[in-house]
């Protein structure tokens, strides 16, 4: 059994609690045990399960992982501390708001031998699954992914390139490694409207362009428009309702690692992945700045 932390009490920390409490029947999931819970409040409890401190969290023998569902501004240092620790992490996507922190972070991995597990549940959704069969041996000609949702607090988020890094993250899935040719971002502070907008190239030389657009009231959204030599694909595929949720889905994938069911070669390509998803947010990022620089 692996005893685990969850840090961070939102949304997501509470499904994880829900979840390590109620773990999928003979999945590796079973090899988790709850420990208790870490978070800024003072709760005392919730959903029957302790509160402690974090130091506590990193000085428990019994603590051999935790899963940080905190700020994405808080994530490198919480990434940092459980590592230091010597404890394995799970971590919601972005997991640092820089490629350079986020490089650094991967070599503590390799020395401490831990295992970091990046959740990025948009590639487990059965939307996903089946926009990713329909592009499957495709031959590219131009795409367009674009997003819209409503507005996040930068400070706790992260830049729009970080905090929408999971649609990044379908594109590089979907189409191979990627080079920016073309960022930039649009604000009306007063109408806390923005919209990024960046143009890549494929390593085909095929453009691709992604979107991402927020502002009060706005529906949350995902629109493509992807041409293929054999036609174009202007909506998402419907996929079957899952039947397992996406945050038990990811928890599995966890322990699959931490029971080392999964091989060198996926995490090397999954690491991969993440870094070169990570590192084009950094360059739009600079992009976008620069652009903003030189308009004003």
């Amino acid at each position: 059994m692996f005893g685990i932390v969850v840090v961070g009490i939102g949304i997501a920390g509470s499904v994880r609690i829900r979840d390590l409490l109620n773990p999928l029947p003979s999945s590796p999931a079973e090899c988790l045990k709850l420990v208790g819970f870490v978070s800024r409040r003072t709760l005392g409890d919730v959903q029957h399960v302790n509160q402690i401190s974090l130091q506590e969290a990193l000085d428990n023998k019994e603590v051999h992982a935790a899963v940080i569902s905190t700020d994405n501004k808080n994530h490198e240092e919480s990434i940092r501390s459980f590592l230091e620790a010597g404890k394995h992490v799970l971590v919601e996507y972005p997991m640092a708001l820089s490629s350079k922190a986020a490089h650094k972070l991967w070599e503590m991995v390799e020395q401490k031998g831990k295992v970091l597990h990046v959740e990025h549940i948009e590639l487990l959704t059965e939307e996903y699954k089946q926009l990713k069969k329909e592009v499957e041996g495709k031959e590219l000609v131009k795409g367009t992914l674009h997003f819209t949702g409503g507005p996040l607090d930068e400070e706790r988020s992260g830049f729009p390139a970080f905090s929408g890094i999971a649609r990044l993250t379908w594109l590089v899935d979907l189409f191979g490694d990627l080079t920016v040719t073309s960022a930039m971002r649009e604000e009306q502070k007063e109408k806390n409207y923005s919209r990024m907008t960046v143009q890549f190239q494929t390593a085909n030389k095929r453009p691709l362009t992604w979107i991402e657009e927020r502002a009060p009231g706005m529906k949350r959204n995902k629109s493509i428009n992807f041409c293929f030599k054999s036609g174009c694909l202007e909506s998402l595929p419907k996929g079957p309702r899952a039947e397992v949720g996406l945050f038990m889905q990811d928890l599995i994938l966890f322990a699959k690692k931490l029971l080392g069911q999964v091989s060198k070669e996926e995490l090397a390509a999954e690491k991969r992945r993440i870094l070169h998803c990570l590192d084009l947010a950094d360059e739009i990022q600079a992009q976008c700045e620069q652009t903003r620089q030189i308009d004003s």
